[in-house]
């Protein structure tokens, strides 16, 4: 059992994940510095550290006091049958990392409420903390780990605005003689000094590996343009992408407003689209 450190949620961890951290604010040793190539986006080596994030469920009685500073977290899934172009979502379910973890006891025997806590977990009062994994947990993981799997975060930090994403691959989907691949990607933006600042516009960059580059510029993000505080310094949302091939990457910046009018530009850090689970068989248990 677990409170969030930023979001302040109850919840409770399934099971963990390793992921390989590309944090863009550590700059690599002088040798490892190569040249940037003509037109690169400020790039540069950028070496990840294996670090700890955890598959979690949160407390739906806590999902409307943070509805204002995240989307409460969902998987989704694309449907497996052919001629389905539904996209299904598991509300409730998040990633985060080790040190937002905050433990925590309870003596309630269902101390989580969320639809699936019953399904996947049972009390067992001998064991610390008193919960056992049930075979569904197990099969559930097992069946969908392709689709689940958190490998690849990014984080970069402008003017004490950091940008953290997660991108996830979907599967593929076959549209007109050609094959559409799906991705979806987490962002969280963190304010870490003292000025109240808000989110007005984004602006990202598309490249598929079919050759296309597309930009793509909007007010705000999903509908809203999330003011950080120090009192609610976090904003976390997910959106999905898609190309007409099995790989690409995204980068972008977030238009960023001070209280005295002025603007600056939040790098997004470049992160790689890669359908390489597309062996596995497609995603499944969303019938829950």
């Amino acid at each position: 059992l677990f409170l969030h450190s930023v979001f302040g949620y109850r919840g409770i961890v399934l099971f963990p994940w390793h992921a390989r951290l590309y944090d863009r604010d550590i700059t690599p040793p002088v040798s490892d510095s190569k040249p940037e190539p003509p037109g690169a986006h400020g790039s540069k080596e950028v070496k990840g550290k294996t670090h700890t994030y955890y598959q979690v469920l949160i407390d739906t009685r806590d999902c409307p006091h943070i509805s204002q500073r995240s989307q409460t977290e969902a998987v989704t899934f694309l449907a497996n049958h052919d001629d389905s172009r539904a996209l299904y979502a598991i509300p409730g379910l998040d990633y985060v990392s080790h040190e937002d973890i905050l433990p925590y006891n309870s003596a309630e025997q269902i101390p989580i409420q969320h639809e699936l806590f019953e399904r996947f977990l049972m009390y067992n009062p001998p064991k610390s903390p008193p919960f056992t994994s049930r075979d569904t947990l197990k099969a559930w993981q097992e069946k969908n780990h392709p689709w689940l799997e958190l490998s690849d975060v990014h984080r970069e930090t402008t003017e004490n605005i950091r940008v953290t994403v997660i991108p996830f691959y979907m599967g593929m989907r076959e549209a007109q003689n050609s094959h559409v691949y799906w991705w979806r990607y987490c962002i969280r933006l963190e304010n870490l000094g003292n000025e109240v600042v808000q989110l007005r516009e984004r602006h990202w960059r598309i490249f598929s590996l079919s050759g296309t580059l597309e930009t793509v510029r909007g007010r705000g993000v999903v509908g809203r343009e999330p003011v950080l505080s120090k009192e609610q310094p976090a904003f976390q949302y997910s959106s999905h992408v898609s190309l007409q091939a099995p790989s690409g990457h995204m980068w972008g910046t977030f238009r960023i407003e001070r209280t005295d009018g002025s603007h600056f530009d939040v790098r997004i850090p470049p992160f790689s689209l890669e359908s390489n689970k597309d062996d596995k068989a497609p995603p499944a248990g969303y019938t829950f």
